[in-house]
């Protein structure tokens, strides 16, 4: 014992930089591991394995279901979100551009198929067909707009929208775990210093009694890997508050801050992901849409029936009963094309009616902390072992440097 006192004695700065150097190594293993996981957002390197990309774009299409099954298991109810919109008021905010299209495709059916019995129609058959249908076309957009709420999974797959735009726009995807779990991020970092600082003094004393090459750079590794591996584990356990030692009392860091997670993922999903263009898109492109413009246009198809008498008997005269059908099915067509690009004219009302961030907020809320823990741990799960074994691996490496630095 004497000669170690006297060892400890005569190389003091070296022993005192041990805690320290480990602290160190907690820290940047904890930073290098965090960075991996969102980076790089493509992959960098000569796959297939010899490289890197960030463990979420990585598994984006995973991430992105696994994110989209929390969504619409838990969260978002289509049928009861679309229920809140009031056809009516739908169909008066989009008045103004629904009478131009209906006066547009008259004028270009008319000309595509008669290009000069439109202008030799008396002005009142024009004024009084154009009028007609403009006076119907909010009762059809209002028909229209109810059906689709009462039956919107028939037109609108939201699984299928979201994980769509988190696969295609990996970088959303980051922003979309990182921004949630951004203190729970720092919180591993800093944990890696006081574990590190903690394990250091532990192999100070190790080093002074056995002086072994082997002790620095199996503590490195242990370092590396047991911070990240406790870190990673003090984010989300234990789930409800408990007393360590009859006086400590711990609760997971992400499971403590629901509320704020839940008014941050809330502002997220309603102004990246459940946005109007997003649901637009969805509808006019997603694998349902045909079933929309079936919708419309059988609806178009009837408000044209029931107002194209007042020029049937000049239409019919002039290019025949079988080409006045055509041209009927046609100004259904431009029609359904071009109404859904309208409903973009209500999209302030949407917003607002939809009301996608409380609701979520408001359902995130009640989750228990099993199913709250399920937001965030599987960006974690599949793939934390390599997170802990790189800070393993760069433990060793430092721990490694430090022998080689004592022996020389």
């Amino acid at each position: 014992m004497d000669a170690v006192i006297a060892d400890l004695g005569e190389h003091w700065p070296v022993y005192v930089t041990m805690p320290f150097i480990a602290a160190l190594i907690g820290y940047v293993t904890k930073r290098v591991a965090i960075e991996m996981m969102f980076k790089p957002v493509e992959f960098v390197g000569v796959k297939p394995f010899l490289g890197w990309q960030g463990v979420l774009p990585a598994n984006a299409e995973r991430m992105a279901a696994t994110a989209t099954e929390m969504l619409t298991n838990n969260l978002v109810d289509p049928k009861e979100i679309f229920a809140r919109l009031d056809p009516a008021q739908v169909a008066k905010e989009i008045e103004q551009p629904l009478l131009r299209i209906v006066e547009d495709v008259t004028r270009e059916v008319m000309e595509q198929y008669q290009p000069r019995l439109w202008e030799v129609l008396p002005n009142t058959a024009q004024q009084l067909l154009l009028k007609r249908i403009q006076a119907e076309a909010p009762r059809a957009i209002t028909k229209i707009m109810g059906e689709i709420a009462e039956n919107i999974e028939d037109v609108l797959d939201l699984k299928h929208m979201v994980v769509t735009n988190l696969v295609r726009d990996k970088a959303l995807l980051n922003r979309l775990i990182r921004d949630i779990s951004r203190p729970e991020m720092r919180f591993i970092a800093r944990s890696g210093i006081v574990f590190g600082f903690s394990l250091g003094c532990v192999q100070l004393l190790v080093w002074a009694l056995t002086k072994s090459p082997i002790v620095l750079p199996l503590f490195g590794i242990g370092i590396g890997w047991f911070t990240d591996w406790i870190a990673l584990k003090m984010i989300f356990l234990p789930r409800e508050p408990k007393r360590f030692f009859g006086f400590y009392t711990w609760q997971g860091v992400f499971q403590k801050r629901k509320d704020q997670v839940a008014a941050d993922y809330g502002d997220m999903i309603a102004q990246e992901i459940i946005t109007i263009p997003n649901l637009l898109e969805a509808v006019l492109s997603g694998p349902k849409s045909d079933k929309l413009f079936t919708m419309i246009t059988r609806e178009v198809q009837r408000t044209i029936d029931a107002q194209a008498s007042v020029v049937k008997p000049f239409v019919a005269m002039a290019v025949g009963s079988r080409k006045f059908q055509e041209m009927k099915q046609t100004a259904a067509a431009k029609a359904a094309a071009r109404i859904p690009e309208t409903i973009r004219h209500a999209e302030g009302y949407a917003v607002n009616a939809l009301d996608v961030r409380n609701t979520i907020v408001d359902r995130m809320r009640q989750l228990n902390p099993l199913e709250f823990e399920q937001l965030l741990r599987p960006a974690f799960r599949q793939d934390e072992w390599k997170l802990i074994a790189v800070g393993a691996v760069i433990g060793g490496l430092v721990g490694e440097l430090q022998v080689l630095l004592l022996l020389h």
